[in-house]
């Protein structure tokens, strides 16, 4: 699979034969990608009709090079240590993208003057044609050398991420396999095994640190060439969030803070006293609380796949046939190994309209779950993958993330595929917990970039300061962290959303909402649920955000009104599995 994956990629046919890209264009190439891109913009445009064509064409040139780009991170994501690939990369991110942002740009405002003239369906084109007049605001042609340097920080960062591993135990292991000593009942080994991954991310604690401060930079100078008195507002545009503020986040920062907490509080302490611990240490916090061996949901990738197939098929026919066609294109690559990037993601290849499914399995529950979660975001992919205009066939991430925490939730009532009954309770339960305790960290990192980009001349002594302050705030002193200061001061390095992704993370708080609502629908109408989570996912983004939301049946909303009976819902289902 690590070989072979970028011909397989490469080899997808067309979701539809091209129109207007000729079949053997080379995408890398960028005098053959702005030339096609010049063409469009000289071509003259005398009613509706070219004008939407216009539309379509310039949508499947998008979708197109949108995938050459994506085809190439993912080979660099999948082994981030060969230098071939990383240079294709590079070369693509360093020439071909930031050619085409102002032929972009260019080509915007033609659209919006011939709109002007011969006018499209209002409704259809509604959401496209805001988000294009936002782009045209945001753009800025000093911007772009500026953010091909982001991009080259952040591929710095996934390979510096990808190529720490630590002895242990004699073994050469990646960080992701060293998180599974953490669930074992042996304290000792837990504790060791911690402070080994600790320690080994210390080691490029510092080049991290210059990372992020040459990011912090540059960003703010983008924010400022764009008329932004910081990143944040900036990011927040750039992001066409149109339905909520900075203030909006802070109130749900609030209600995290008064109300989720305590509760998470609660739930350590009935840990601590069911360890017979005085304290509980960072290691104390993934391993059973009863001393029960980690779940052991499968033993292989192959065999992860085979039943996660099953438990799709179980959710709905349909979405395990999906899932197994994935598999049978080579699509997924799941397994842990030396110089593979962090975490997963599900990445849309947009010409083919086909979904790839990236992450690091190791063999714990963990794993399962990221599968259903990244599975939710390729089913998505899948739902909207008829609608003609790329822009269209993603959904705003405030939607998207309803789309893979609705599945763990909606898949996860069929656990029983890996585990016993006794396992499958502790799974869900487990999971139940993670929710809880991932609402209040999406807080936590969220108030951090609010304060990071509100506050641009800080430190780095002060933002250390300003993390542990947060930490603190959202729970962080449920556990006892004497003699490892150092490493707590430095624990938003793993979050990678703060290096490649700024802001993107207060959408899976969000969303968890979203999720936890067809969750509740499940319980009393599994069919109508699953109706409703298929209807949202349809529509893509061609509708504004509240309306994917009621599309599902679901309200776009995190106040306490909603907010606090879906706690309040987890918790009794929590307690039923204790």
């Amino acid at each position: 699979m690590v070989s072979s994956t970028q011909g397989q990629l490469n080899d997808l046919p067309a979701y539809q034969p091209r129109t207007f890209v000729p079949k053997d264009a080379d995408l890398s190439d960028v005098k053959v990608v702005t030339g096609l891109y010049e063409q469009l913009y000289l071509r003259a445009i005398k009613s509706s009709q070219e004008l939407e064509q216009f539309v379509f064409d310039r949508s499947e040139l998008d979708a197109a090079v949108n995938q050459k780009g994506s085809v190439l991170y993912i080979y660099m994501t999948c082994q981030t240590d060969d230098p071939k690939r990383a240079n294709d990369y590079k070369q693509f991110i360093e020439t071909v993208v930031p050619a085409i942002k102002p032929l972009d740009d260019r080509l915007n405002h033609k659209f919006l003057k011939a709109l002007e003239v011969h006018g499209l369906d209002t409704k259809r084109y509604q959401v496209y044609i805001r988000d294009l007049k936002c782009n045209v605001e945001l753009f800025v042609d000093d911007n772009v050398p500026l953010q091909t340097k982001i991009d080259l920080l952040s591929q710095e960062y996934q390979t510096i991420s990808g190529a720490m591993t630590v002895i242990f135990e004699g073994k050469e292991r990646t960080l992701p396999e060293m998180s599974k000593y953490l669930l074992e009942p042996d304290r000792s080994l837990r504790e060791q095994a911690w402070r080994a991954t600790a320690q080994r991310r210390l080691q490029d604690c510092q080049k991290l640190e210059e990372i992020f401060d040459k990011m912090l930079e540059l960003r703010n100078t983008v924010a400022k060439n764009a008329g932004f008195s910081n990143f944040r507002d900036y990011q927040f545009k750039s992001y066409h969030r149109f339905d909520y503020t900075p203030d909006d986040c802070k109130k749900y920062h609030r209600v995290m803070e008064r109300h989720m907490v305590p509760l998470l509080q609660e739930i350590s302490q009935l840990r601590r006293k069911q360890m017979k611990l005085t304290d509980l240490r960072p290691w104390d916090t993934a391993v059973d609380p009863l001393s029960l061996p980690a779940l052991k949901p499968f033993g292989t990738v192959e065999e992860l796949i085979l039943k996660s197939v099953s438990v799709f098929r179980q959710t709905d026919e349909e979405l395990g046939r999906q899932f197994e066609i994935m598999k049978n294109e080579g699509l997924l690559d799941l397994a842990s190994r030396k110089g593979k990037a962090p975490g997963g993601y599900q990445s849309t290849l947009s010409e083919a309209r086909k979904p790839f499914i990236f992450m690091n399995a190791v063999g714990l529950e963990r794993d399962v779950r990221t599968l259903l979660h990244e599975g939710g975001h390729a089913f998505h992919a899948l739902a909207c993958a008829h609608d003609p205009l790329v822009e269209y066939r993603h959904a705003p991430m405030e939607f998207s993330e309803v789309a893979s925490m609705a599945m763990e939730l909606l898949a996860g009532e069929y656990m029983d595929v890996f585990y016993s009954p006794q396992d499958t309770r502790r799974s869900k339960r487990e999971h139940l917990e993670d929710i809880l305790e991932v609402l209040v960290w999406v807080a936590n990192v969220d108030a951090f970039q609010h304060w990071i980009y509100e506050n641009p001349k800080h430190t780095p002594d002060q933002r250390k300061d300003m993390w542990i302050e947060l930490h603190k705030r959202f729970g962080g002193d449920v556990v006892n962290w004497q003699g490892l200061e150092g490493i707590r001061e430095y624990l938003w390095h793993r979050q990678l959303h703060i290096f490649e992704v700024p802001f993107y993370y207060i959408e899976y708080g969000i969303a968890q909402l979203g999720a936890l609502q067809l969750w509740r629908q499940a319980k009393e109408n599994p069919k109508q649920a699953l109706a409703n989570y298929r209807r949202g996912l349809a529509l893509g983004g061609s509708r504004p955000l509240p309306e994917l939301y009621k599309a599902a049946g679901i309200e776009f909303d995190f106040t306490e009104r909603t907010i606090l009976p879906l706690v309040e819902l987890v918790k009794k289902e929590w307690e039923s599995l204790v």
